[in-house]
């Protein structure tokens, strides 16, 4: 017995973005424009909806939503209310649009929404439709039903959630991603091949999830390595879609250590939380082979995925994938925890903080203290040496 939440509609495919304006109208005659930095890359798309007829109002996400932001976002936005709220960008952006798309209904304190640092009290209506057009091909927001928002006054990153905040429409076109720079696409491609390989071996996945993974994973692997070293066009469709099956996965199989690390780390830290889950993954990993015991359906699954690792990164040499990932990632560009500005000193907090957090739960195996601590001690040591 399972469920399984995915958007009203996902379009997939190379300009597909194209037909925005015409979606966006079958809901209303207003239009909330979020967008990333630069207004001018969304030029495009708010030329075509404007042309279209709808009334426009835009609004930048030039960093990972925070509480403030959402909070000086909704005053602006006070006795308005579009019909439809139209995010392009990473997954920053998605969850801003998601979060706003919830909020504006809402007439509560905006914290008071928020899961850990608030009440995770229920929306107060349902949220106002989103289209999703991701730039990035990582963190698969573009179909999940969360918003992750960093709290700074507690140094924590934590979820507004809703099956409602799905977006309506989902359009992921590999055009909007192609141009990104080679640290982006590293983090946010790793990002994606976690969230492939962390549901499929989640305690909650199911029949659903696990086709969406297996299909996946091997062409993920590939592709991180083809859009990292050589920018091809088939390798970015590819991971596009890839992207999209983490995200449709995590929504309903849940995650694991990984994502239980970056959730803090990224809060503590402002560093990108793709950047944190690539490197981690490989010490998760090692965590896992020293849990599962031969004959179990889990240590089945997690063969599998490493044999894929060893195929990809280490040339088929057999347990060597998972070094040669980290060591292939460090080459691409990839910085180390300690390099990312964390500590031994903060391992404690960190480690309290992440065994507590949701996507602890999903973990194939429940972890100790000592156990959790003891992945970040081997990330520090492995530091050392680089």
């Amino acid at each position: 017995m399972f469920s399984f939440i995915s958007p009203q509609a996902l379009h997939f495919g190379r300009g597909q973005s194209q037909k925005v304006a015409q979606f966006a109208k079958e809901f209303g005659e207003t239009a909330l424009m979020v967008h990333g930095a630069s207004a001018q890359r969304a030029a495009w798309l708010i030329a075509l909806v404007q042309d279209a007829g709808l009334e426009t109002r835009m609004i930048s996400c030039a960093n990972e939503p925070s509480l403030p932001d959402i909070e000086k976002a909704l005053l602006s936005l006070k006795g308005w209310k579009p019909s439809v709220v139209i995010a392009l960008g990473g997954g920053s952006v998605m969850d801003f649009a998601k979060a706003l798309s919830a909020l504006i209904g809402c007439k509560g304190p905006v914290q008071s929404y928020l899961e850990i640092v608030g009440d995770g009290r229920a929306l107060d209506a349902a949220p106002i439709p989103v289209i999703a057009l991701p730039t990035t091909a990582g963190t698969g927001a573009e179909v999940t039903k969360n918003a992750v928002i960093s709290v700074p006054e507690h140094g924590l990153k934590v979820s507004l959630r809703d099956p409602r905040m799905v977006p309506n429409i989902s359009i992921v076109d590999a055009d909007l991603m192609q141009a990104a720079p080679r640290h982006i696409a590293l983090a946010a491609g790793l990002d994606a091949v976690t969230q492939v390989i962390e549901p499929y071996l989640s305690s909650k996945s199911n029949p659903m999830t696990d086709a969406l993974c297996c299909a996946a994973i091997p062409d993920g692997l590939k592709a991180l390595r083809a859009v990292v070293e050589t920018d091809s066009a088939e390798a970015w469709d590819v991971l596009a879609w890839v992207s999209t099956c983490g995200g449709l996965a995590l929504a309903n199989a849940g995650l694991g250590a990984v994502h239980g690390f970056a959730g803090v780390i990224g809060g503590k830290t402002g560093a990108p939380h793709g950047e944190i889950c690539g490197r981690l993954l490989p010490f998760v990993l090692d965590a896992h082979c020293q849990k599962a015991q031969k004959n179990t359906a889990v240590h089945d699954r997690l063969t599998w995925v490493l044999d894929h690792l060893d195929l990809v990164f280490a040339n088929g040499q057999k347990g060597q994938g998972r070094a040669a990932l980290m060591n292939w990632s460090a080459q691409m560009g990839l910085r180390n925890l300690r390099q990312m500005d964390v500590s031994s000193h903060d391992f404690a907090a960190i480690v309290e903080m992440a065994n507590d957090s949701s996507s602890m739960k999903g973990n194939p195996f429940k972890l100790t203290i000592p156990e959790v601590l003891a992945i970040l001690n081997k990330e520090a040591l492995a530091s050392q040496l680089e």
